[in-house]
């Protein structure tokens, strides 16, 4: 199978989105008014768009809110990788901030309570998108060195964000909307 080949992406999009997320907290924790900007710019980019009273609505909006990121971190791979490294890095960047500044106000367990539910099928969704990406951005420099069919690869990790990614974001929208909330609310 095709898995080896994104081993070594794997690896990249977990180092750029794990040393993104220290940038985030390490920034909130010197700087705490960064915090509540960058919480602002997510309430008004990110939860405005997913924010709905219904959970089957909720977890719809989620899904193709996570989807249309996902989309975006495997075509980025189209910019040979860039695109995706800088999406990778900026959403480690606002999450670990966000993170931080609500560890800081709510306490450690509420924000695992608030993330791991969910956390777990989502975050590996979108770095495994992120991989996708990468290794389409490594396709195309190696087709410029007539070494490899982008095209060809290209539909290969299609294929791999169809059977891979769509799933990982549809059980982790199930569980942001119906699970996450109530959990919340048992906190609160």
């Amino acid at each position: 199978m095709y898995r080896k080949e994104l081993l070594r992406p794997l690896a990249v999009a977990v180092i750029v989105f794990a040393v993104a997320l220290g940038i985030g907290i390490g920034a909130v924790r010197l700087e705490p008014a960064l915090g509540e900007e960058l919480l602002d710019l997510f309430r008004d980019q990110v939860a405005g768009i997913v924010t709905d009273a219904n959970p089957l609505s909720l977890a719809v909006n989620i899904f193709l809110n996570n989807l249309g990121a996902c989309i975006l971190l495997f075509l980025g791979g189209a910019s040979f990788g860039i695109l995706t490294g800088i999406i990778l890095g900026a959403n480690g960047i606002l999450i670990g901030a966000v993170l931080e500044l609500v560890r800081q106000q709510q306490g450690l367990f509420f924000v695992a309570a608030a993330i791991l539910p969910h956390g777990i099928f989502e975050i590996p969704g979108f770095l495994i998108a992120g991989a996708l990406g990468l290794h389409l951005g490594r396709a195309l420099l190696l087709e410029l060195q007539g070494l490899e069919d982008a095209a060809d690869t290209a539909r290969r990790l299609g294929r791999y964000f169809v059977r891979l990614v769509v799933p990982l974001l549809l059980v982790a929208a199930g569980t942001e909307a119906f699970i996450t909330p109530a959990l919340l609310n048992l906190l609160i």
